[in-house]
C-alpha cells in the first residue's frame, strides 16, 4: 500500500520516524516533507501535497502531522474528496476508517509520542471501511452536500 505523509516542524521528528518505520514495515512511502527542520515552515505546504497525493492515488492512504493536528486536519479536508480525521488514540483511528472511510489520519506531534503515533497509524492502515449501509448513507449525505449543497431531509 502506498502511504502519503506530510507535516511541519512541530512534528518533524515524528515524521522522520514514521517515514523510516513505514518503509521498514513494507509500505511504499511518498514523503511530501518536511525533509529538513525549519522552525518557521508552514504546514499547508506539506499537508496539502500529502492529501492531494492521496486524492490522486486511488487505494492509498495518508498521514498529516503538526503541532496539534487540528490545522493539518482542516487543511487536508479542503482537498476535494478527502476525509481526514484527527486522532489521538488507536480506537479513534480504527473508527475513522471503519465508520467514516477516512483516507487521511492527522496526528499532533506535541500531544503524541512516536510510539503512540505508530500504534495509531498501524491501526489506521490495517482497518478497512466497514461498508455498512448506515455508514455509507452518511458519507453519501456529506458527498452530496459537497457536490451541490443539498441537505438531507430533516427527521
Amino acid at each position: 500500500m502506498r502511504v502519503h505523509i506530510g507535516g511541519d516542524h512541530a512534528a518533524y521528528e515524528m515524521g522522520r520516524a514514521l517515514v523510516q518505520w513505514l518503509g521498514d514495515e513494507g509500505y511504499d512511502v511518498v514523503d511530501h516533507g518536511a525533509t529538513t527542520y525549519d522552525a518557521v515552515d508552514d504546514y499547508p505546504v506539506f499537508v496539502l501535497r500529502a492529501a492531494q497525493g492521496v486524492a490522486q492515488d486511488p487505494g492509498s492512504l495518508g498521514i498529516v502531522l503538526g503541532g496539534s493536528g487540528n490545522g493539518e486536519q482542516m487543511a487536508a479536508n479542503k482537498v476535494e474528496g478527502i476525509r481526514a480525521a484527527l486522532c489521538y488514540t488507536p480506537e479513534l483511528a480504527q473508527l475513522a476508517r471503519q465508520h467514516n472511510d477516512a483516507q487521511v489520519i492527522s496526528i499532533g506531534g506535541r500531544f503524541t509520542t512516536i510510539d503512540e503515533a505508530k500504534a495509531m497509524v498501524k491501526v489506521f492502515l490495517e482497518t478497512p471501511f466497514s461498508g455498512e449501509p448506515r455508514h455509507q448513507r452518511r458519507l453519501d449525505m456529506v458527498s452530496a452536500y459537497e457536490k451541490d449543497g443539498s441537505l438531507p431531509p430533516e427527521g
